[in-house]
């Protein structure tokens, strides 16, 4: 009888496939919880004459972006691997810059399109290898999350 590891999944996607797509996902995580930071301290520094508006647009992203980095970390747990957690994980995988000081609001407006352009474009990358591997739920997931920071982009940049 031969032994089946319990903790390796049998999704029906290899085991390189599933490395590259949890890879991948790894750094959508890292970009999004790196977003995720950087909203939340926008959100606590803002001032100005929007200050209202940008506070609750602000609060209203980065509580989507919590949930989500839960989504994205799960997926790379069912996919087999262990998701990076720590500060020092996403430094090493997160494309996004942050600010060393508090910028001015319209500042901050147009860091956080292009934080949210860094995360299209990490999604958009790691998206045909979830579809090469057939692997429809990280495919699914990986295409909301573009959907929604291309529409956040948008938002953001209207505001400019």
């Amino acid at each position: 009888m031969t032994m089946v590891d319990v903790h390796t999944p049998n999704l029906g996607i290899s085991e390189e496939a599933r490395s590259q797509i949890a890879n991948g996902l790894s750094k959508l995580l890292a970009d999004s919880y790196t977003l995720y930071l950087l909203t939340h301290n926008f959100h606590w520094n803002v001032t100005g004459p929007s200050f209202r508006d940008l506070h609750l647009l602000f609060e209203e992203q980065y509580t989507e972006l919590a949930n989500a980095v839960d989504e994205i970390a799960e997926r790379i747990r069912t996919l087999g691997f262990p998701a990076p957690g720590t500060f020092k994980a996403f430094a090493k995988l997160s494309s996004i810059e942050q600010p060393d000081d508090v910028p001015a609001a319209q500042d901050m407006l147009r860091i956080l399109a292009e934080a949210n352009e860094s995360v299209v474009r990490i999604a958009r990358s790691v998206l045909p290898i979830a579809q090469d591997a057939n692997d429809e739920s990280s495919a699914g997931l990986i295409s909301d999350r573009m959907r929604l920071h291309e529409k956040n982009t948008w938002m953001l940049r209207s505001m400019l």
